[in-house]
């Protein structure tokens, strides 16, 4: 059991690193749903007092984050890593173009299996990547350790929400036309979820928040082009291996009467859910121990008054 396990991990790994090769050929410049999710993300540092000399950046908007990082957080030096070779290629041509005081290295590695030394990092950067992980737990649990105390992980991946359109419009045309459905989008992180695996990693002071992004498609099949240009394509094994040709022009379809706006353009939800999270510290707040207060909230209540 366990090596068949180990089997499917392995495959899913090397479809996941198929993808993001492909990402690195199809990747638009401009992309103004990434741009903003990693620019959200990094101004996160612009509320941190402190520096962050020495940070990783992997998976993920890795190009978009680097492009737009400039002065945030006093970074010094950056390791930029991801799974794919042709990805890191693509980061270091970008690089080569910019004018930049930062440091910057790059290592194709796996998020899962942390190439760097324990208590190395002030800053783990994590820009729409994770929830591609097999062992979300796990990668979050490697940052962690890579990073020296009070440091920071900072994360963006899509929620459970996102791309929920394309969901019914998909199970619509399989219904229809094949009688049945098997899942074509990878299930996604629920917003519960975010606090319980910043907690479970061992992060403390965790930060949770989300936003919703609803961009606009000429039709469904621009759309498919956009999440393959962003590497988020269905990496599912289980599913059929193609969906047949009349089955997506049926999903198209669907999702055009459906969703379709009066100017003909179709919407797509995508729901990102904001991580927060530091290694233990003794600087940092803790809560009292159970017991330990000296006022009751009666006497509060006496205080200031029921409200009512």
């Amino acid at each position: 059991m366990a090596a068949m396990e180990s089997l499917v991990q392995r495959q899913r790994s090397s479809t996941a690193i198929s993808r993001r090769d492909r990402a690195a050929w199809l990747m638009r410049p401009g992309d103004t749903f990434v741009e903003s999710v990693a620019e959200n993300l990094l101004d996160r540092l612009q509320d941190c007092k402190r520096t962050f000399p020495t940070a990783l950046c992997f998976g993920g908007a890795l190009k978009t984050v680097r492009k737009l990082m400039r002065d945030h957080g006093g970074i010094e030096k950056l390791i930029m890593m991801d799974t794919s070779h042709d990805m890191v290629k693509l980061c270091k041509d970008i690089e080569r173009d910019m004018s930049s005081n930062i440091e910057t290295s790059f290592v194709v590695g796996d998020e899962e299996f942390f190439p760097m030394k324990e208590s190395f990092l002030d800053l783990v950067i994590s820009c729409l990547g994770l929830h591609w992980t097999n062992d979300l737990p796990g990668a979050m649990i490697q940052s962690r350790l890579a990073l020296k105390p009070d440091g920071l992980f900072l994360a963006a991946i899509l929620g459970g929400e996102t791309l929920k359109e394309l969901r019914v419009a998909c199970t619509v045309a399989q219904m229809e036309r094949e009688g049945g459905i098997s899942p074509r989008l990878s299930p996604l992180a629920q917003v519960r979820d975010a606090g319980n695996l910043l907690t479970r990693a061992g992060f403390t002071l965790p930060g949770v928040d989300v936003d919703e992004y609803t961009v606009k498609y000429d039709n469904a099949l621009q759309l498919i082009e956009h999440l393959r240009a962003m590497g988020e394509t269905n990496a599912l094994l289980q599913r059929n291996t193609f969906l047949k040709r009349d089955t997506a022009l049926a999903t198209a379809a669907v999702y055009q009467s459906m969703f379709g706006a009066e100017d003909g353009t179709v919407p797509a939800t995508f729901q990102v859910i904001y991580m927060t999270g530091w290694k233990e510290h003794s600087s940092q707040q803790k809560a009292k121990r159970r017991g330990s207060a000296t006022i009751s909230f009666e006497d509060l209540q006496k205080q200031f008054g029921s409200g009512s």
